[in-house]
């Protein structure tokens, strides 16, 4: 992609998310992440907006207690479209002032109940690395390709895709948190190595920075392949 071209998609995703800021669903949404995500609102905003428009289905890493899962599920739901939704989340306790918890996978099946979405999303306990996890996802998507992948885990980018780089369409929407925040925070340090040396490879396309440090943008399969 020239630069000309990819000037003009960035351009038109920041003016996409600003029309957003004038919809319900900007409301809608910031309620969901006050209460179920660590996520800035425009990221939420932009992950609906890439459930509502993309071609395949829909892969999470890292779901906590929803927030971003719940802002796909409505962009899936508004698409009118059948999409899969797969969310990885191994569990465990986080103590945080404003979303803290002692059992992130209670926690999270009760807010996709109460906001409605459980059947719309298959959710896998475990890794993303876990042959039993990767299993699962092959599962789901069956022959279909991944449009969408989010990616709010350990840091460790380049595993997880090496995990999954086959299922993912060529232009896959991409979104990555954790690429920029403290220096002292490794999940920080990790996550821009990798994001950083898979776009020198020409694997990942770079379309903007979003709320308080999470990457976009998109999936180049040839280079990856090449």
């Amino acid at each position: 992609m020239s630069n000309e071209a990819r000037l003009h998609d960035c351009l038109d995703l920041m003016q996409t998310l600003m029309q957003y800021r004038q919809q319900p669903i900007h409301g809608q949404l910031n309620k969901i992440g006050n209460r179920y995500s660590m996520l800035h609102l425009d990221v939420l905003l932009l992950i609906y907006h890439f459930a509502k428009t993309c071609a395949g289905h829909i892969l999470e890493i890292g779901a906590f207690l929803g927030g971003a899962t719940i802002a796909a599920a409505i962009g899936v739901r508004d698409s009118e479209k059948q999409k899969a939704i797969m969310t990885i989340e191994p569990g465990g306790s986080l103590k945080h002032w404003r979303v803290g918890t002692k059992n992130i996978l209670r926690d999270l099946g009760r807010n996709l109940a109460k906001k409605r979405v459980s059947e719309m999303v298959t959710l896998i306990k475990g890794r993303s690395f876990e042959p039993a996890t990767i299993s699962a996802v092959e599962r789901t998507l069956g022959t279909a390709e991944i449009g969408l992948l989010v990616i709010d885990a350990d840091g460790a980018v380049q595993r997880d895709i090496n995990c999954y780089a086959e299922r993912l369409a060529d232009g896959c929407w991409l979104v990555i948190d954790d690429y920029a925040g403290p220096a002292e925070n490794i999940k920080v340090t990790f996550t821009r190595r990798d994001v950083d040396a898979l776009v020198a490879q020409g694997c990942f396309e770079t379309l903007g920075f979003y709320g308080w440090g999470t990457w976009i943008g998109r999936w180049r399969q040839k280079s990856y392949f090449s």
